[in-house]
């Protein structure tokens, strides 16, 4: 005889994750050439695939195995070892073979690879346990190199970051922190001394770095004599082991323990005396890392698209096999009103991260004219800090949806908030990124232009209130800005 007792509820389950979105797939069908339709639907079909089994399994083991440092050998010897897992080893073998990359730099689709590459990644991300992350800092570090870097650079490591072969391909670190703040660098003290013909070994303490199992990375330091503040630092690629695959005069003192993000490597670390090439001129480290931001904050704005994606997807999915007050939660009216408004906050963070990929695609293609390429400056922070806010919002909501399951660990579900924090810290917090913006508005004269180009919209008369000229107004600019925006995205 079954009785109440018998009851074991199921948990949400993915299915193919590019199958089951039809406003990817109707993007896609309409901003991309039919010509490549069949190619990149395939791939991603595919992807779809992998990321609701293999990947997502991979993930879960690289979460269930974070990152452990080894300072010394059982012996004494200083060694400095991140043990990284199995799952995330594989996650990296797959971001290569798939070209997540690649397909940006090798232009095969021209100006639409952006498009495509971003598409791919938004697949990823929630299933590769924030392998996300380096997978930025690499894009970032091959534009910059592609920009600025010499032969050697180029040949040394441009063509790993971009290898689609696993045991070729690199990934990049971005050390930018440290003990003095994060988005202010003008305060970096480490510091780059001479040692040959564009040659440096740095020397200084780097409180939060990245990927710190990557093959190199770039970071700000101050040359001997420069200038205090900002203007006063360059920008210096290194790499992180020597020929014996020993740290190159790197101390790497402990692992962050994060709210979230567990399974990415996250270091505390001194450079004493490590070897460096200096990408740019001195004093230019702002204006070059400048390519690797602009590649980020994108990167930062689809990896919260994708987050939401799948929270929003393990959402419906439950209330379909949930009942509650003898019907299914998705037959109660007021959660599935609930969900559909979670699931319009997502489309308009996708309208509005799309349509800032495409103008990248167009500016990297040179074929972005001049008012193309003042949009993609000013909306680069507008995306990011708009769709970083939204993303905490549609995961608390969304674990809400599960009711006390939601707030059980292993469920896996209260991963959804902790890790939905981080993207609204990554590449400058909501109000260094409406400072940023702003300052774009005052160099490039952005607010009559934008006005020009929403006129449709009686709002956008407000652009030209003179309120927006002072900074704490800079906030509630960043946010009407990407409103209008994303109502003029047809």
């Amino acid at each position: 005889m079954n009785t109440m007792n018998d009851f074991y509820q199921n948990g949400p389950e993915l299915q193919n994750t590019f199958d089951s979105d039809m406003f990817l797939k109707n993007y896609l069908k309409n901003n991309i050439p039919a010509e490549y339709h069949q190619q990149i639907f395939e791939h991603l079909q595919k992807v779809g695939a992998l990321a609701a089994t293999t990947w997502a399994q991979w993930a879960a083991e690289a979460e269930a195995h974070p990152p452990k440092l080894t300072t010394f050998s059982p012996w004494g010897k200083r060694i400095d070892q991140i043990e990284i897992s199995n799952g995330w080893k594989q996650l990296e073998k797959a971001a290569a073979t798939e070209g997540l990359i690649a397909i940006a730099f090798e232009r095969k689709q021209k100006e639409f690879s952006r498009v495509y590459q971003m598409a791919l990644l938004y697949l990823f991300a929630p299933s590769s346990a924030f392998f996300s992350c380096p997978l930025a800092m690499t894009d970032g570090a091959a534009r910059a190199i592609e920009l600025d870097g010499d032969e050697n650079l180029i040949t040394r490591a441009f063509k790993k970051l971009t290898s689609r072969d696993p045991e070729k391909f690199w990934t990049s670190g971005q050390w930018m922190t440290e003990r003095t703040g994060g988005s202010d660098v003008s305060g970096t003290s480490t510091i780059a001394k001479a040692a040959g013909e564009n040659r440096f070994t740095l020397e200084g303490t780097k409180w939060f770095t990245s990927a710190t199992t990557s093959q190199m990375a770039l970071t700000l330091a101050r040359t001997e004599n420069a200038e205090a503040g900002s203007r006063g630092l360059s920008l210096f690629y290194l790499e992180l082991r020597d020929e014996n695959n020993n740290l190159n005069n790197i101390e790497v003192h402990r692992l962050k323990e994060k709210l979230g993000t567990i399974a990415l490597p996250t270091a505390e670390l001194t450079l004493t005396g490590t070897p460096a090439i200096m990408i740019g001129k001195p004093g230019e480290g702002i204006k070059r890392i400048a390519s690797v931001l602009n590649i980020t904050r994108v990167y930062n704005s689809i990896c919260a698209l994708g987050h939401m994606r799948r929270a929003l997807d393990l959402a419906w999915d439950f209330a379909q096999k949930r009942k509650a007050f003898g019907q299914f939660l998705i037959d109660h009216p007021l959660h599935k009103k609930t969900l559909s408004d979670l699931e319009v906050i997502f489309q308009r963070c996708f309208k509005l991260s799309f349509f800032v990929v495409k103008l990248l695609g167009k500016e990297e293609c040179g074929i972005a004219n001049e008012q193309e390429k003042i949009l993609l400056r000013a909306l680069t922070p507008i995306v990011k800090l708009y769709t970083a806010k939204k993303c905490i919002l549609v995961s608390s909501e969304a674990i809400e949806a599960f009711g006390g399951a939601g707030y059980i660990e292993d469920t896996g579900l209260p991963r959804l908030l902790r890790d939905a924090q981080v993207f609204s810290i990554w590449e400058g917090t909501t109000n260094v990124l409406a400072l940023d913006f702003l300052k774009v508005c005052q160099k490039e004269s952005v607010l009559p232009l934008l006005a020009e180009i929403l006129k449709s919209n009686p709002q956008s008369l407000q652009l030209q209130d003179k309120k927006w000229q002072e900074s704490e107004n800079a906030r509630e600019l960043a946010f009407l800005v990407a409103e209008l925006v994303i109502e003029s995205i047809t």
